[in-house]
C-alpha cells in the first residue's frame, strides 16, 4: 500500500523552499536582500584567481577588492553573486544622531597623522557613508576634526567607530572660553592663540586649522547659544559675563595682542596706556553694563566713578571693602598721651583718569593700602605731635581743615580728587579723661556754688522786699490815721470855738427873750416881773462870761501849746492822744530804718514817749 505522504512531497518541498529560500538562493546565485533599516557589512574571505590578493601593509579596510574588510557597504536592497562560500554579510542598523547631540569619528584605517598634529584632517566622505572614498581621498586614521551632526547614516562600522555625545550649551550672561587642542604653537611671548577668523565660532575647526589657527587658550569667545563642538577638537569653560555695574567703570588690561605705542606721553612713567586691542592698559574704559569678556585674556579693574568713602575706624567699614584693613589711627600728643580718632576720607576718581589710576597701582586695593592709609595715618600723627590733647581736641575744626588741603595736594600727583577730609571721634587715654573730668566737675561745682550764692543774695533780697510790702499795708494804714487825727484835732478845734460862740449866741437870745416875756407880763406883775427880769438877767450874764471864759482859756490853752510845742508837734499830740483813745498801734514791736538814717526812729521814740506821758496806766496795762 502507497504512503499518503509520499503523494504531498511536492507540497513539502515547497513549504521547505519557501522555508529557506535565502539560503537556497543565496547558495544557488549568491543572492543578499538588506531591508530598508539596515545596512551590509562586507567581509571578503578569500580572493579568487585574477584579483587583488593581499591588502598593502598597515591597511586592514580592503578598497580593491582584497580580502578583508570590505569598505564599500550594501545599501538597501537586492545583491547577486555574493557567495556565502566566498562572502560574509552582516545585516546593521543605520547610525542614528538624536536631536541635540553630534557624533565623533574615529577612523581604524587610513593615513599616518602628520606628527604634531591630534586630529585627522576632515574628507569629502558624505558625512563618512563612503568609506571607500575617504580611503582613497587621503583619509586619515585617528580621532576626525569632522563630525556628524543629528540624523540617520549608513556608516561602515567596520571602518569607523562613531560616539554620541551632546552638543555645547552657553546659558545667558554666560561666555565660553575656548581652548583648543591642535593646531600651530602659540607665538613666543603670547599666552593664547592669534585671533582667526571663519571658522563659525570653532564649528568648522578645519578652517580654523587652514586659517593658522594655534592650539592651547583662545583669545575669542563663545556667547550665549548652541554650537556643534568636537570636545576633540576644542573644550570649552563657561563664565559669566562682565558686569559693570552703575557708578563704576571697567579699566581694561589686555595680556594679549600686538606691543602699543603709549599714549600718556613722557610725564606719565608709571606704565604703557595704549589704544583699544593693544597688549597694555586699554585708553578707554567700558562703562556700565556686560561684556563677553575672556578672563584668561585680560583683566577689567572695577574703578568707582562716584564718591567714595574710606573709614579709618575699626567698627565701620562700607559696602565696597575698600577700606576693611583699615582702622582706628593711633596717635601720641606732645605731651606724651597715646589716643585714637576716627577719620574719614571721599575721594572722587574720574573717568578719564581712572586708566591712569590703574596703570599706576594695578588696582583701588594698593591705591589705598599704598597711597591714602600711609598718607592720612602719618599726618595725623605728625599733627598730633606738635600739640598736646587738649589743643588738639579744641582745634579739631582748624586741624581738619588743614589735612584736607594736605591730602588734596598728595592726591592731585596721583590723578585722584580728594573730597573732603573729616575727622570723626577723637577718644583720649581714660587717665587724662578722668583728670579733664575732675578738673570740669570742679569748675562746674565752682560755678554751681556762685550761682548758689547769687541765688541765696537774691532770695535775701527779695524775702526783704516781701517783708517791707508786708508792712507797707500797715504804714498806710498808720499814714492814714495820722491824717484822721489831724483833721480830728482841728475838727475839735473849730467845734471849740464854735460851741464858744453858740453859747454867746444862746444866752443872748434866752435873755431876749425872757426881756420879752417879762415885757408882756409886766403888767400884771410889773414888780415881781421886773425883780425876777434883772434876777435872769444877772445870771445869763453870768453863764454867758463863764462860757465866754471856758471858751477863752480853753483857745489860751491851745495858743501857749502850740507855742511851747511848735504847730508840727502839738498836732502830733492831739493826733496821738486821739489814736490812744482808740487804742491803735502806731509803732510796730520790730522797727526796720531805711535810708541809714536815725530821724525816724527818734520820731518814734518821742510818738512812743508821748503816749506814756498822755495815758501812763493804760501803758502800764497793756504791758502787764
Amino acid at each position: 500500500m502507497e504512503n499518503p505522504l509520499l503523494s504531498f512531497w511536492w507540497i513539502i518541498l515547497l513549504i521547505a523552499s519557501i522555508l529557506l529560500y535565502k539560503y537556497i538562493l543565496r547558495f544557488l546565485f549568491g543572492m543578499v536582500i538588506v531591508p530598508e533599516d539596515r545596512i551590509g557589512l562586507v567581509t571578503k574571505k578569500f580572493v579568487l584567481f585574477g584579483e587583488n590578493r593581499e591588502l598593502p601593509d598597515g591597511r586592514i579596510i580592503a578598497t580593491k577588492g582584497e580580502a578583508g574588510f570590505q569598505a564599500k557597504t550594501l545599501a538597501p536592497g537586492l545583491y547577486f553573486w555574493k557567495w556565502v562560500w566566498q562572502f560574509e554579510v552582516n545585516m546593521e542598523k543605520f547610525m542614528v544622531i538624536p536631536e541635540g547631540k553630534i557624533g565623533l569619528v574615529l577612523s581604524k584605517d587610513g593615513a599616518e597623522i602628520p606628527t604634531g598634529n591630534i586630529l585627522a584632517k576632515k574628507i569629502d566622505c558624505d558625512n563618512f557613508q563612503d568609506a571607500e572614498k575617504f580611503l582613497s581621498n587621503g583619509g586619515q586614521r585617528g580621532r576626525q576634526t569632522a563630525y556628524i551632526t543629528a540624523g540617520s547614516y549608513r556608516v561602515n562600522s567596520l571602518l569607523f567607530n562613531v560616539s554620541i555625545t551632546d552638543m555645547v550649551r552657553i546659558q545667558e550672561s554666560k561666555v565660553g572660553i575656548v581652548t583648543t587642542l591642535d593646531g600651530l604653537p602659540i607665538d613666543a611671548g603670547q599666552i593664547a592663540g592669534k585671533l582667526v577668523e571663519g571658522h563659525n565660532n570653532f564649528q568648522d575647526f578645519d578652517a580654523f586649522i587652514r586659517n593658522g589657527g594655534n592650539r592651547g587658550l583662545q583669545p575669542q569667545v563663545i556667547l550665549a547659544g548652541s554650537y556643534n563642538l568636537n570636545p576633540w577638537a576644542v573644550q570649552m569653560e563657561e563664565i559669566p559675563m562682565m558686569e559693570i555695574p552703575i557708578g563704576y567703570v571697567g579699566v581694561v588690561i589686555s595680556y594679549v595682542g600686538l606691543e602699543g605705542t603709549d599714549l600718556t606721553g613722557s610725564e606719565f612713567k608709571h606704565g604703557n596706556i595704549v589704544e583699544k586691542g593693544r597688549k597694555g592698559v586699554w585708553l578707554e574704559p567700558m562703562g556700565p553694563g556686560k561684556y563677553p569678556i575672556n578672563t584668561y585674556t585680560m583683566k577689567v579693574e572695577l574703578v568707582p566713578t562716584t564718591n567714595l568713602v574710606l573709614n579709618w575706624a575699626s567698627a565701620r567699614s562700607e559696602a565696597h571693602n575698600l577700606d576693611k584693613n583699615l582702622s582706628t589711627i593711633t596717635v601720641r600728643s606732645k605731651d606724651g598721651f597715646p589716643f585714637n580718632l576716627d577719620v574719614a576720607q571721599i575721594i572722587h576718581v574720574p573717568t578719564t583718569e581712572a586708566p591712569k589710576v590703574i596703570a599706576r597701582f594695578g588696582n583701588m586695593v594698593n591705591l589705598v593700602s599704598q597711597v591714602l592709609e600711609p598718607t592720612i595715618g602719618n599726618y595725623f600723627r605728625n599733627s598730633a605731635q606738635d600739640s598736646d590733647v587738649i589743643a588738639f581736641l579744641t582745634t579739631r575744626k582748624e586741624r581738619q581743615e588743614s589735612a584736607k588741603a594736605h591730602i588734596k595736594k598728595v592726591l592731585d600727583e596721583y590723578n585722584v580728587n580728594a573730597v573732603d577730609t573729616l575727622i570723626g571721634d577723637i577718644v583720649p587715654p581714660d587717665s587724662l579723661m578722668k583728670t579733664l573730668t575732675d578738673r570740669k566737675l570742679a569748675e562746674e561745682q565752682k560755678v554751681t556754688y556762685e550761682t548758689q550764692k547769687k541765688a541765696q543774695e537774691t532770695r535775701q533780697g527779695m524775702e526783704k522786699e516781701t517783708a517791707i510790702a508786708d508792712m507797707q499795708k500797715d504804714i498806710v494804714k498808720a499814714q492814714q490815721g495820722v491824717e484822721i487825727a489831724e483833721r480830728t484835732a482841728n475838727a475839735t478845734v473849730k467845734k471849740a470855738e464854735g460851741d464858744a460862740t453858740s453859747v454867746k449866741v444862746a444866752a443872748s437870745g434866752e435873755a431876749e427873750a425872757i426881756k420879752v416875756r417879762a415885757s408882756a407880763e409886766a403888767e400884771a406883775v410889773r414888780l415881781k416881773a421886773s425883780a425876777q427880769a434883772e434876777q435872769i438877767s444877772v445870771t445869763g450874764s453870768a453863764e454867758a462870761g463863764k462860757i465866754l471864759a471856758i471858751g477863752k482859756s480853753t483857745a489860751e490853752a491851745y495858743e501857749l501849746a502850740v507855742k511851747a510845742l511848735g504847730g508840727e508837734n502839738f498836732t502830733r499830740y492831739k493826733i496821738t492822744e486821739e489814736l490812744s483813745k482808740g487804742q491803735i498801734k502806731l509803732i510796730p514791736d520790730i522797727l526796720i530804718g531805711g535810708g541809714g538814717g536815725g530821724g525816724n526812729a527818734i520820731d518814734g521814740l518821742l510818738g512812743l514817749k508821748l503816749m506814756e506821758m498822755i495815758d501812763p496806766k493804760k501803758n502800764d496795762s497793756g504791758k502787764k
